[in-house]
């Protein structure tokens, strides 16, 4: 059996891995300007990286909303296109290895999709994201740029940003204690540090997000969180979730390849229906 080849294709970023023997081979992630060069440059840095030989790759599986700009086969190779919350939730399960979960994948807005082993569906989302985390940054910072970002808000004090539950009251709130936020950006000044905004900007997203999906869960019974996507690469994510998790009694899971979920899930929807004689792809 050759190696399977899952990507996830964005508008300007392409996410690449192999599965092969049902391990992960060496996932990268290559920026272009459109999803067309993003593919291709991706796949052959990949083979050139992995000494893959193009006879050796057995399928292609496309997801993510790039994928819509590919109407061939790459390179020749069998090519066929996996729905996006379907790889989302087989990609998370895989690396978390639970099958009771919410998958939250926090790309440039955020999808929730719930699992219960194969019965895998997209309940919602919010419009908050990577996308709100880069837009606020241009319009509040000046910068795009998610490292300097990320630098400004490794000295930014969020208390200068948020009302916190010790700003408006004298004492801990049930379940609440005092450093927890009652107010996002309420205590937020025209002069505010670019530090302050920085951290500020993190925060709001990380927290709704977290917030959000404990919200969709209630009716689930399910406590278990896989987060997925490319914002559980912020160093704030290793705060933000252990606090909601406090908060809520839940427990968020940030797995290895994390950033790297959806494509792992769309090498998986081949390999997975495949063995079941299901169909595999999306039309």
């Amino acid at each position: 059996m050759g190696i399977v080849i899952g990507i996830d294709v964005g508008i300007s970023t392409t996410k690449i891995v192999g599965l092969r023997d049902g391990a992960v081979v060496a996932p990268i992630r290559i920026t272009a300007a459109d999803p067309v060069t993003s593919l291709y440059g991706a796949f052959g840095k990949y083979l050139y990286d992995n000494k893959i030989e193009l006879q050796d790759v057995e399928q292609v599986m496309m997801t993510g909303v790039g994928s819509a700009y590919i109407d061939k086969p790459v390179y020749g190779l069998p090519t066929n296109k996996a729905d996006e919350f379907m790889a989302d939730g087989l990609g998370a399960m895989y690396e978390s290895g639970k099958d009771h979960v919410i998958v939250v994948s926090m790309g440039t807005g955020t999808s929730l999709v719930r699992c219960d082993g194969d019965d895998i569906r997209h309940i919602g989302g919010i419009g908050i994201g990577g996308g709100t985390l880069m837009g606020l940054s241009r319009v509040l910072l000046q910068t795009s740029d998610i490292r300097e970002i990320q630098e400004l808000a490794k000295n930014g004090d969020i208390s200068n940003i948020n009302l916190l539950i010790g700003d408006i009251s004298a004492h801990p709130l049930p379940g609440l204690p005092m450093d927890a936020t009652a107010s996002l950006f309420a205590k937020a000044q025209y002069n505010a540090s670019r530090e302050d905004l920085a951290r500020g900007i993190i925060c709001m997203v990380l927290q709704s997000i977290g917030s959000t999906a404990v919200i969709a869960s209630i009716s689930t019974g399910i406590r278990d969180f896989v987060m997925i996507g490319n914002l559980t690469l912020l160093p704030e994510c290793d705060h933000i979730f252990p606090q909601l998790e406090k908060f809520y009694n839940v427990h968020f899971f940030k797995p290895k390849y994390s950033e790297f979920c959806t494509a792992i899930g769309a090498a998986l929807c081949y390999t997975k229906f495949r063995s079941k004689g299901e169909k595999v792809v999306k039309e």
